[in-house]
């Protein structure tokens, strides 16, 4: 009920009032508080949006967005709202202004409904490491929805909101997505303004949505998406046009990487449902083929050099003077900086700060961080020459379904996670996860498809096409 915002635009029409949907999600969400997705519900204000959305509906001046109830991962900003990205050290922090993105669905009459649970500044992948307990996945409860945007993903799957936003590091969106059975969608870096959005590593993140449908992914992003004065980094196209192309009878040119489909870590029906959605796309009469991108393991030790490092900047200013809860019994400068980060960022966060802090330390700044931009820029190159050639690649999204709770202990294992995600987000260019696979084991998969910059209307086409014809 609700899932969608054709389900929202037939409920209005048919009587039903912004309220009344808002209230019945603010029930249902309160139903499953065990699944731990949100950190707080905005009642207050978004029972109010809620009443001014009505009385536009009534008077013919509601917004392209008007009834969708939107949920936000705990790192993005909401004028007189908290904001904490799941962390001890932020722990009742306020903000006083909102994120352009949040601003731009409100403008067209979302109703942002509260903010949800995710790895503490977004450093993980499975959503274990949040200062206020796991995140549960609401296919199994046994298991990690994913990670960082955890709870944005179960939100969704869990029918908590009919779309949520989170941030995509290298992975982020796509890869809970996956765990949850839900769309994931990471536009071209630049697509959407950072205004707001709590830097983890500035030259990856990227704001995008989880939806249930293409058509609502699509939506959702070109509202959001534009130039942004305050984000020297966003696009500089004052608006995209984002829309779901139809593909329809066009013969497409898809490439797949070969060792991606070798990887001795891809569980074997991942590998299947590729092999046989690749065989049915062939069948249907479109050009799918292998490359080779010989990359795929200096990818995640690039990734997390270049990203610890950019934290380990970003982070700076959480000291328990500038921002931050300040520790208690300090004397002096020093000892205060020392205790309140200690005591307020947790283990995963401290472990990649003190990484970030290294490879930018005098005498290894050359050897890791100079070193990882040029390994940056060849993917990047690589990637680009591939697409040159075809519309989308195509690959997994994770190498498994969800695991269990705690159930990988090695930092590194749990890095590896992200073996498949993070090409785009290095190169810098859209990605989508598509719920297309279901595993023996009662739990869903992603397949994940890769598209050229700024080139979002063919992606999210392709990928309507993908889900009508190979989900299982």
């Amino acid at each position: 009920m609700y899932t969608s915002f054709d389900h929202i635009k037939s409920a209005i029409s048919n009587g039903t009032s912004v309220v009344e949907i808002v209230n019945y999600f603010i029930t249902k969400i309160e139903d499953k508080k065990q699944l731990n997705a949100f950190l707080e519900v905005f009642n207050e204000s978004a029972l109010q949006k809620a009443k001014e959305v009505d009385d536009k509906i009534k008077s013919g001046q509601a917004g392209r967005l008007a009834g969708m109830v939107i949920g936000i991962k705990d790192n993005m900003a909401y004028k007189d709202h908290k904001v904490s990205a799941s962390s001890k050290i932020l722990d009742g922090f306020e903000s006083i202004y909102t994120a352009t993105s949040l601003q731009r669905l409100l403008d067209e009459d979302a109703v942002i409904i509260g903010r949800l649970n995710c790895d503490e500044f977004a450093m993980g992948s499975s959503n274990e490491n949040s200062a206020f307990g796991n995140v549960l996945n609401p296919i199994n409860e046994k298991m990690v929805p994913g990670g960082s945007s955890g709870g944005s993903a179960t939100a969704v799957a869990a029918g908590l909101c009919t779309a949520s936003l989170g941030s995509d590091t290298g992975g982020s969106i796509r890869q809970p997505a996956s765990f949850t059975g839900v769309i994931g969608y990471k536009p071209t870096y630049g697509t959407i303004s950072r205004y707001g959005l709590l830097a983890y590593a500035s030259s990856f993140d990227q704001i995008g949505p989880f939806t249930t449908n293409i058509s609502d992914a699509a939506l959702l992003t070109d509202v959001m998406s534009g130039k942004d004065e305050y984000d020297s980094t966003s696009s500089q196209t004052e608006k995209h046009n984002i829309t779901v192309n139809n593909v329809g009878s066009k013969s497409l040119r898809i490439a797949y990487i070969k060792n991606c489909m070798d990887n001795d870590g891809l569980d074997s029906e991942i590998k299947s449902k590729l092999e046989k959605t690749i065989s049915a796309l062939k069948a249907k009469g479109h050009t799918v083929e292998a490359v080779d991108f010989p990359y795929l393991n200096e990818m995640v030790p690039t990734y997390y050099v270049l990203t610890t490092a950019e934290a380990s900047s970003n982070l700076s200013r959480y000291t328990g003077v500038h921002y931050g809860k300040l520790a208690k019994n300090v004397q002096g400068v020093e000892d205060t900086y020392k205790k309140s980060r200690s005591q307020g960022f947790g283990e995963e966060v401290k472990r990649r700060i003190m990484l970030g802090t290294f490879v930018l330390s005098h005498g290894y700044y050359d050897a890791y961080y100079t070193k990882g931009q040029k390994v940056r820029r060849i993917i990047q190159d690589k990637t680009n020459e591939i697409l040159s050639d075809y519309d989308v690649i195509l690959l997994p999204t994770t190498p498994e379904t969800a695991f269990e709770i705690d159930g990988v202990k090695d930092p590194i294992a749990m890095y590896l996670q992200d073996i498949f995600t993070v090409q785009a987000n290095l190169a810098g260019n859209p990605a989508i996860s598509l719920p297309l696979g279901q595993h023996s084991n009662g739990l869903p998969f992603g397949i994940q498809l890769i598209g050229k910059h700024f080139d979002e209307s063919n992606l999210l086409g392709i990928s309507d096409y993908m889900m009508e014809e190979f989900c299982d």
